[in-house]
């Protein structure tokens, strides 16, 4: 019998499942492995290599589980060690398999939803230093203006169930001010981080009526279902049984208790070591 091959979804810890939330609302019929790194999060801050080499780790986690394509459903992983995995890795360690992230997706479609050709990004500090949504989007829509936005509180407010206090108000005031201040003609504002659609009421609260506020797991989800569709030789590759397993690098009932909260129901998780 052959064993189950799950698509891979990973981030660094919690977020990620707001994107295989949308990913299993569009494709509930293949398998799929949670993992998040919570012994070692939030990646945002950390540096570039240290994001690659835990990235690259997990990564081949999911290839020794039979993972043939894996997701990095976190920005800053997406941002700071994808292309090295893909260009350097792959090759070497697994030729046939595939590792996606969340940034090329987005940027792919991003443009189409501003009419004034001006777009806000809101992210930790480690997807903003890398730039790559501003090299992505340009790629894309030439003429589209982004600029960013740091916004390092959001994802503590978020992880330690604050977001909807007084104080992750004051943040989420702050930030998106400063976001403005830079460019007022914006009428998008895109959650460049898998945490933030849980600020996203809050934030759209705060906006002018005319900006949209766009999140990332549907975008994710679309591109996913496309590219299954174009690349059949993975698509056959991945087990469809309906399931889901969940894993952490840190204790699995924290993760199960903070997990409901972005994921929307109950889960089970199991601890690993990488």
């Amino acid at each position: 019998m052959q064993p189950a091959q799950p698509i891979g979804v990973f981030d660094s810890g919690y977020g990620g499942l707001t994107v295989l939330k949308e990913i299993k609302t569009k494709l509930p019929q293949y398998d799929y492995l949670y993992l998040g790194d919570n012994a070692r999060a939030p990646y945002g801050s950390r540096s570039f290599e240290s994001v690659y080499r835990y990235t690259l780790e997990c990564v081949q986690w999911f290839f020794k589980k039979n993972c043939p394509l894996v997701i990095l459903a976190c920005n800053t992983a997406s941002a700071k060690a994808l292309r090295t995995i893909q260009q350097k890795d792959l090759p070497k360690i697994a030729p046939h398999k595939k590792v996606l992230g969340v940034i090329r997706p987005t940027t792919e479609i991003i443009g189409n939803f501003t009419k004034t050709n001006n777009i806000g990004i809101l992210a930790t500090n480690g997807t903003v230093q890398s730039a790559s949504y501003l090299v992505e989007i340009n790629k894309f829509f030439p003429g589209v203006k982004v600029v960013q936005q740091a916004c390092p509180m959001w994802v503590p407010l978020i992880e330690n169930n604050e977001h909807n206090s007084r104080g992750a108000d004051y943040f989420v005031k702050e930030y998106l001010d400063s976001l403005l201040t830079k460019n007022n003609s914006i009428d998008t504002v895109l959650l460049a981080c898998t945490h933030y659609p849980l600020l996203k009421n809050k934030i759209a609260e705060n906006l002018p009526g005319h900006i949209s506020v766009i999140s990332q797991g549907e975008i994710v989800a679309g591109s996913l279902a496309g590219y299954l569709k174009r690349h059949p030789e993975i698509e056959k590759e991945c087990s469809q049984n309906g399931q889901t397993d969940f894993y952490t690098t840190d204790a699995a009932e924290d993760f199960d208790n903070h997990a409901t909260v972005f994921y929307g129901k109950p889960i089970r998780s199991k601890y690993t070591e990488l």
